[in-house]
């Protein structure tokens, strides 16, 4: 009752079409721009060529999904899709800098200058004959339809937008509009057959709750947390590229927390649950987080190496603790503990040998923090990655993990040169000091000791 309301103080016009299988209609309400307030002008200029490009070769072409979401909620988009009636080789055919890429979904991107543009071409509902794995997530379906088709195969009502920049008109079949101005997050269909489908939909739907402040229909939140295992079907690299958006979000503190509550976190990240619910281990995380929000939410680069590091560093300490109480030397059971730790994250999110590597120079860069004396800290400030180490420092510092006396103390010295850094060089350790000295008195090639 209240989104036919908000659909017609919209002024969209109504779709008199049959209802389709999943509730929408085969028709959309078509919204025109003094009521939704969308202008071409806040679309990027790629995104409005390429639409413009394949209109004028006779196709239907529209922005689509989550820029034209939240370009409604005031958020400004990071990328632009489109969607077209175009199958992906016309497309290609429309755009010199283009390709064609994807198994299960055939995409093609377009280059405009420096942005590229993911084009997809309007897809069918998925066949009773797609091929599935056990679970029935779905492997490959490449079956081309309508636009109604397409809009019925997303995920959420927001989601399933089309913007035309020719007209400025907004094309809406499952009621988004009405629930964007709800606060609420509605599945398109069954959740329980559209999460069977895909489960990466159980963590989009806390991510965009959390990003839009969004309230998940209970109709679509029941079934999470009993679905919940389905996760660990899916391919670990599209799973890392899912977390990766959603602790990027600019919305991770809520993520995050949504993710327990719904009972995602579970083998997300190894141990995550665990941390969590450790006090110094939670803080630390929700700093490392908190962090990340701040820089996104300010428009500044953000790292997944530093990230992933700050979410598993108190693995890599239980580790090494247990490696170190065997006998082995510190530094030595730092680096098996590192390895130990990524090796079990494999097995879950395929984080890219480059991350990987940025992880690992984080964390073996932590215990020579503790050197303050001699060349050492000179030579720590040489290193490639030195301010992300020394950042990964003060959130230790900040999390009381370790005394903010060392994170001050390198926060003096960075910022000092010449003799002022000299001054704050502590004396060396006095087993360090004993060791120099037998150097010193060892004789070379055979020759007697300078004080024999």
């Amino acid at each position: 009752m209240i989104r036919k309301l908000i659909s017609r103080v919209f002024g969209a016009k109504p779709a008199t079409s049959p209802r389709s299988p999943r509730g929408g209609n085969d028709a959309a309400a078509v919204i025109p721009v003094k009521n939704h307030g969308v202008r071409r002008e806040q679309l990027s200029s790629g995104a409005r060529r390429t639409v413009e490009g394949l209109q004028k070769a006779g196709y239907k072409a529209y922005v689509v999904g989550g820029a034209v979401r939240d370009l409604l909620a005031g958020i400004p988009p990071k990328d632009f899709d489109v969607a077209t009636n175009a199958t992906p080789e016309q497309v290609r055919a429309c755009f010199r800098r283009s390709r064609i890429i994807g198994r299960r979904f055939q995409i093609v991107h377009v280059m405009m200058g420096a942005e590229t543009l993911e084009v997809t071409t309007f897809r069918a509902i998925h066949a009773d004959d797609a091929p599935t794995d056990e679970h029935g997530r779905v492997l490959r379906d490449n079956v081309f339809g309508s636009m109604a088709e397409d809009a019925e195969r997303r995920d959420f009502t927001v989601n399933a937008l089309y913007y035309d920049p020719a007209d400025e008109t907004i094309h809406d079949y499952h009621h988004g509009v009405a629930d964007l101005k709800q606060k609420t997050l509605r599945m398109i269909g069954d959740p329980k057959v559209r999460y069977r489908e895909d489960p990466v939909r159980m963590l989009r739907a806390v991510r965009l709750g959390a990003k839009l402040g969004l309230a998940i229909d209970p109709t679509a939140r029941r079934p999470i947390r009993e679905m919940s295992e389905l996760i660990e079907n899916v391919p670990p690299a599209r799973l890392f590229d899912e977390m990766l958006k959603l602790l990027t979000s600019g919305y991770a503190v809520r993520c995050v927390k949504q993710l327990r509550e719904e009972g995602l976190h579970h083998g997300l990240l190894p141990l995550l649950d665990v941390i969590l619910e450790q006090p110094l281990g939670e803080r630390f995380v929700m700093l490392a987080l908190a962090n990340t929000d701040e820089r996104v939410q300010a428009g500044k680069p953000t790292s997944p190496g530093f990230l992933f590091a700050t979410l598993l560093w108190h693995e890599v300490l239980g580790q090494w603790e247990k490696i170190k109480a065997k006998g082995e030397r510190p530094i030595p059971a730092l680096f098996a503990a590192m390895d130990e730790v990524l090796d079990v994250q494999a097995e879950k999110l395929a984080i890219t040998r480059r991350i990987a590597g940025d992880i690992k120079d984080i964390w073996a860069l932590q215990p020579r923090f503790e050197a303050r004396s001699g060349k050492r800290p000179y030579a720590l400030l040489e290193q490639p990655r030195f301010k992300a180490g020394y950042d990964f420092l003060l959130l230790r510092a900040a999390s009381g993990e370790v005394p903010q006396e060392l994170a001050d103390w390198w926060r003096n010295f960075l910022n000092s040169d010449g003799d002022a850094r000299q001054t704050l060089l502590l004396p060396p350790p006095k087993d360090e000091a004993k060791k120099r000295r037998r150097r010193r008195k060892k004789p070379a090639n055979g020759a007697p000791a300078a004080d024999a």
